[in-house]
């Protein structure tokens, strides 16, 4: 069963139909219901078909991922900075992978549906089943992690959470160190106010989302774990030099 879980994965027929019907149903809400901005498409361009990691904070389960698979695809066919009429879902771009968390994404068939768009799901080393658990990396989520990004691009959450300026995970930071890919941070705003925390729900209609894609990283690959997961958290705006740095990461955090 995991082996052909592991193929419709894998399939680009079973991902391009899950792009579609995903973001049929999604594009109202992101760009109708609220208003979509997105700033540094540019920094898409030219970037290799494999081993890009995409860091960012994390606001909703699955509003930020769905969003971020719609601007590839719109850049695909040559969208600058918006998304525009959503034909793009015709032929999307499905060279992109995500990282879940386990838990989250067989709790429904909405989320099971979702897998299939390409999550790579992960154990929590913080929290499962509703409870505060303390478990060490799994090697076995690093692995696959690493193989994927030998094919495709990756979105990953370093802080593993949509609690604001929560600490970043080391995990990211290790595989950084081991892959070595390029590093492309991501900055979203608005959409704990305008989503449930799943992001399948509004919360407040008319809201502005913002998406911003920075310029690739400059990385020592032979530095610390620390120092690079440093590096990540100022990138993504979520280290202690952000917090309460605006009216957004205030109100942000009073709402969680």
């Amino acid at each position: 069963m995991n082996k052909f879980t592991d193929w419709l994965k894998e399939s680009r027929l079973v991902k391009g139909t899950v792009y579609a019907l995903v973001g049929l149903f999604s594009y109202p809400g992101l760009n109708m219901v609220n208003r979509l901005q997105i700033h540094g498409m540019e920094h898409l361009d030219n970037l290799p078909r494999n081993n890009v990691l995409f860091v960012s904070n994390h606001q909703t389960y699955f509003a930020d991922v769905i969003t971020f698979l719609h601007i590839f695809c719109a850049r695909q066919w040559r969208k600058k900075n918006r998304l525009g009429i959503p034909y793009y879902l015709l032929w999307p771009f499905t060279r992109v992978k995500f990282v879940a968390a386990e838990e989250t994404m067989k709790k429904n068939w909405i989320s099971k549906l979702f897998a299939l768009a390409g999550a790579i799901t992960v154990k929590r080393t913080w929290r499962a089943e509703g409870t505060e658990v303390r478990r060490s990396l799994d090697p076995k989520d690093t692995r696959s992690i690493a193989r994927a990004l030998e094919k495709n691009w990756v979105i990953t959450f370093p802080q593993g959470t949509t609690k604001p300026f929560a600490p970043g995970r080391k995990g990211t930071a290790f595989i950084i160190k081991h892959s070595r890919p390029v590093v492309i941070p991501v900055v979203i705003s608005g959409y704990w106010r305008a989503f449930n925390k799943k992001g399948l729900k509004f919360k407040k209609r008319g809201s502005a989302l913002s998406v911003t894609f920075k310029a690739p990283l400059d990385i020592d690959y032979e530095d610390t774990h620390e120092h690079i997961l440093e590096k990540i958290m100022d990138a993504i705006e979520q280290s202690k030099a952000f917090m309460l740095k605006g009216k957004h990461h205030l109100m942000s955090m009073l709402d969680k």
